[in-house]
């Protein structure tokens, strides 16, 4: 299954996000432009969305992304808002980016991540959905179903994101 949608506009750079030590403690808020230019810690959520099949729903960011602009992702989420709890970031971004509410979110832990761009700590979830999917933030343009034995094969085809592959994929099994 292939959907699209329109892209629209990013986040705001103007918006307040917490900046953390790598292990998740607040240090203070700073603006989402100031965190991505200074790649500073922060606080993110990630939801491995699977079929009851079991097929992993895969997708392709916005080109208006500000990191990893028009790249795959094996998992849904974002950045959690100034004192959100893990959950409530996680169903907030499953209404945001596919337009889902309802289902049951099973927690698979929280883990840090750094590369050159990206310094965050982030729980993980994973959700079971068959859809149907709405991508009315924009953050969105496009998903796949992807079967389990087929997403290494998937994964050497396009470029995807680095710190949902390390911590989302080892969590549910993949």
């Amino acid at each position: 299954m292939v959907t699209s949608a329109a892209a629209h506009p990013e986040n705001s750079p103007d918006e307040i996000v917490e900046e953390v030590d790598a292990l998740g403690n607040v240090l203070g808020l700073v603006t989402r432009q100031q965190m991505r230019a200074g790649a500073l810690w922060h606080r993110a959520v990630f939801i491995a969305v699977r079929s009851h099949s079991g097929e992993l729903l895969v997708h392709r960011r916005a080109e208006t992304k500000d990191v990893w602009p028009g790249w795959w992702d094996v998992a849904v989420g974002g950045v959690a808002n100034p004192g959100e709890t893990w959950e409530a970031a996680a169903v907030r971004e499953l209404a945001e980016e596919l337009g889902i509410s309802g289902v049951e979110l099973k927690p698979l832990g929280t883990g840090a991540y750094r590369d050159g761009a990206v310094k965050l700590v982030a729980a993980c979830f994973e959700a079971r959905c068959d859809g149907p999917f709405a991508f009315s933030d924009g953050e969105i343009v496009e998903t796949q179903w992807v079967a389990s034995n087929n997403l290494l094969v998937r994964l050497g085809q396009d470029s995807f994101l680095p710190d949902s592959i390390a911590l989302v994929l080892p969590r549910i099994g993949l």
